[in-house]
């Protein structure tokens, strides 16, 4: 059985947001595309948030604009098959209970969606499949940033994307 984990779809990432990611609104479309596909096929869904605290970034801070899911997402009220998790580290499997209740519906596959690529949602995906669940990504569903190093240069977000993309397909990942 297949689950879909959609990880920091939160206004941070959006263009008034203290991360922009280029293309956000077209990743979150092509994620809506897929949560209405999800919830039509009784398909389960984690909805995963990132918070920070005060004193490590301004962003994703707890109860602001910044931190709240993107218009549109999130987890239906009365059902059991959406849940939100929390965390505050790169992986979603890391201190929270999500492992738990995947494991509990029986879950074998996950669709994993979200924002940065290169950061929270291939550490979650790393997660997965190092706890041999199979992992699927859609391309569309993903998003990340131009990102920058004085010694190693500069990348657009749209390498980085795919790059991140490339890794996870060498570790046993399917790119759709």
């Amino acid at each position: 059985m297949k689950a879909i984990i959609i990880v920091d779809a939160q206004n941070e990432f959006s263009e008034k947001g203290k991360r922009p990611v280029p293309g956000f609104l077209d990743a979150v479309k092509a994620i809506s595309k897929q949560v209405e596909i999800a919830r039509i096929e009784n398909t389960p869904i984690a909805w995963v948030r990132h918070f920070n605290q005060p004193h490590e970034s301004p962003a994703y801070i707890p109860g602001t604009w910044g931190s709240e899911f993107y218009t549109g997402l999130g987890p239906l009220k009365n059902t059991k098959l959406e849940r939100e998790f929390h965390k505050n580290v790169y992986g979603a499997f890391t201190g929270s209970d999500i492992g738990q209740w995947l494991d509990s519906l029986r879950i074998t596959e996950v669709i994993i969606m979200g924002f940065y690529t290169h950061g929270c949602v291939s550490t979650t995906a790393r997660e997965a499949i190092m706890l041999g669940l199979n992992v699927c990504l859609h391309r569309e569903t993903t998003g990340a940033c131009d990102i920058e190093h004085g010694l190693l240069g500069k990348i657009a977000a749209v390498e980085v994307r795919r790059s991140a993309l490339l890794q996870l397909a060498n570790m046993g990942a399917t790119i759709l």
